[in-house]
């Protein structure tokens, strides 16, 4: 049985502007990503991966094309709203995990998962942060500061504060790239299990054919021609 799209891309297109030569990054763009599976971007630096994320994110506004999102009431239109509207899609809606953790150094463990709760004001889901940072096997360390964990457990902090209000899309640029071996594999085996079990879309940026290879479906982008 074929699952309803929850990401749908529709032709999109984005270019800057480098004095007076226009420069493609992503021209007509098309995909789909149900609730529940993945999907793996690779390519070259330049090829368009974190502009894309980016679009997905609501950070950069469409050149053409349209990307929806299916929410619980609604399908948000991303080529319709204005910047206000896509701050509160991402704040609400979208979880991002970064390659090099961006965890607040003045939070510890546990108020880093608890923040994206305390910023909007879902006081029901605060204790749910201990519970998500215990079957990622940080419960010993709840009252650490970020300093004290190594990059793996930084990591899979961060992505616990991702999947803390059960977002429906989950953007992850380059999770892995600042890892070990050991625990790349850790981690990419928490996220990809976590969004699967959660139904949660996971769109994941990375140079690792290891990492691409567990999502779903790869995409690959290649270099634009001016």
């Amino acid at each position: 049985m074929t699952r309803a799209s929850a990401l749908s891309v529709k032709q999109i297109s984005k270019h800057y502007q480098d004095g007076s030569r226009q420069i493609n990054v992503i021209s007509d763009l098309s995909f789909n990503v149900a609730a529940g599976e993945s999907l793996s971007v690779m390519g070259p630096s330049g090829s368009g991966k974190s502009t894309l994320l980016n679009l997905l994110a609501g950070l950069l506004e469409l050149d053409s094309g349209d990307i929806t999102l299916a929410l619980k009431d609604e399908s948000f239109s991303y080529r319709t709203a204005n910047e206000r509207s896509r701050t509160m899609l991402r704040r609400q809606h979208i979880g991002y995990v970064y390659q090099f953790f961006n965890l607040v150094p003045t939070l510890t463990v546990l108020e880093n998962v608890r923040l994206p709760a305390r910023l909007n004001n879902r006081r029901d889901l605060e204790r749910h942060a201990s519970t998500l940072l215990g079957e990622f096997g940080l419960s010993d360390r709840l009252n650490d500061f970020p300093d004290r964990l190594s990059g793996g457990e930084q990591q899979r902090v961060a992505v616990a504060r991702a999947l803390l209000l059960k977002p429906p899309l989950l953007l992850a640029d380059e999770p892995t790239g600042n890892l070990d071996a050991e625990n790349s594999s850790h981690v990419a085996d928490l996220l990809f299990s976590s969004c699967r079990e959660q139904n949660i879309s996971l769109v994941l940026a990375t140079h690792s054919n290891e990492v691409a290879a567990m999502a779903d479906t790869q995409l690959q982008l290649d270099r634009q021609s001016p």
